[in-house]
Parts: structure tokens; C-alpha cells; sequence
């Protein structure tokens, strides 16, 4: 397994354990392909607070524009890891 690999497989389960934190799930309910909204029952409070925890995890600041594009768990695994691997190398 290569270091990226095991970076977004540690993402993704930091990810999946936030929110069903945020949500009152069971981690092992949850899945990439799960919609926050329509699968979840996540509201528009609850993605704000997973947005801000996401940032305070990762020391990322996520605009608006981007927040509303993580429609499901594998939207906002892909997008923590892709910010997260882009600060760790400027």
C-alpha cells in the first residue's frame, strides 16, 4: 500500500467516524456511497458542523462552493485527502 493510500484509507475512516458522530450512526452504517442528506437524514445545520469539524481536523479552511459539492461521504473523503495532501507538500 502506498503512503497516499494509506493516508486516504485513514482519511476516509476519520471521515465515516465524524459523521455518524455528528449523526447518531454506527460507523460501520456508513459508506462512501451514502448521500449525507437523502441516505443520512444530515440537515443543513449538521453539514455546516461537519464541514467545520473536517476543518478543524485537517487545518483546512472548505468554502461554501465546495461544501455544497460534498453531496455524499466519498465526495468529502476525496476532497479532505486531496486539500489535506496539498497542504502537507507547499
Amino acid at each position: 500500500m502506498t503512503l497516499d493510500e494509506t493516508l486516504k484509507k485513514q482519511i476516509e475512516e476519520e471521515v465515516i467516524n465524524i459523521t455518524a458522530e455528528e449523526l447518531g450512526k454506527k460507523p460501520n452504517e456508513i459508506t462512501r456511497n451514502l448521500k449525507f442528506i437523502e441516505d443520512l437524514g444530515s440537515d443543513s445545520l449538521t453539514q455546516v458542523e461537519l464541514i467545520m469539524r473536517f476543518e478543524e481536523k485537517y487545518g483546512l479552511t472548505i468554502k461554501d462552493e465546495e461544501a455544497q459539492k460534498m453531496q455524499t461521504v466519498g465526495n468529502a473523503v476525496d476532497y479532505v485527502f486531496e486539500q489535506y495532501k496539498r497542504k502537507q507538500i507547499l
